[in-house]
């Protein structure tokens, strides 16, 4: 069972590199996020995706990802 709060504190602080995204187990993602790196959007992205995973509630965060 994936947390919700793992999924935030990586998207936040590893966001860039999309672990996040190979957490939640969407690998596809996970690899473009790993190749636009360079770009910096990754890095927001996922500072934007981590704090949406915190701020969501439990039963949402469970029926998309778990």
């Amino acid at each position: 069972m994936k947390s919700k709060v793992a999924a935030g504190v990586l998207g936040i602080l590893l966001g860039g590199l999309g672990v996040h995204k190979f957490y939640l187990g969407q690998t596809g993602w996970g690899v473009a996020y790993l190749l636009l790196c360079w770009t910096g959007i990754p890095a927001i992205a996922g500072l934007i995706e981590g704090i949406m995973y915190l701020v969501s509630s439990d039963s949402d965060f469970d029926r998309k990802y778990n």
